[in-house]
């Protein structure tokens, strides 16, 4: 159903509402899923929660803060961790949730990374990590140096 201005307007406050409601339970089960490791919700329904904060800020554009969890990946690093800096950011799909939504992000964010036009012809091979922990291992001189998550991606 398409909303008209009218109808968006009018919607607004609800949204509003909605929207810091959503970033008050998507905080808490971000903090007991990261900072914890406690999760209390399944993660399919922390994606519904999580996709209806999107859908609200793409309507309301003007509802997007810097600090809502739309706006950055994974959490804070667990304190009984030591911090390292990733050489390149690990970045996710976007809880993409079928194969055509990963087709779909992986393509069009290799081509940007690669500055390829939209309609460039590409070949993948890949193993998708459809839920879990990505890490990245790195070794020096035959031995493992580095083990770390893509925490708020910067560092963990």
């Amino acid at each position: 159903m398409q909303l008209s201005f009218l109808d968006t307007v009018e919607h607004r406050p609800h949204a509003e509402n909605r929207v810091a409601e959503l970033r008050i339970l998507l905080e808490h089960h971000n903090r007991r899923f990261y900072q914890l490791d406690a999760p209390e919700i399944p993660d399919s329904e922390y994606d519904g929660l999580f996709r209806e904060l999107t859908a609200l800020e793409e309507q309301y554009p003007e509802l997007i803060t810097k600090d809502s969890p739309t706006q950055r990946v994974g959490g804070a690093p667990v304190a009984r961790f030591r911090t390292v800096t990733h050489g390149v950011p690990m970045l996710s799909l976007e809880n993409a949730l079928n194969e055509e939504e990963i087709k779909a992000k992986l393509d069009a964010r290799i081509k940007k990374e690669l500055g390829l036009a939209e309609n460039a012809v590409m070949s993948y091979m890949c193993e998708p990590k459809m839920d879990g922990l990505a890490v990245e291992l790195v070794y020096e001189q035959g031995g493992l140096a580095v083990a770390s998550t893509h925490g708020d991606v910067h560092a963990s």
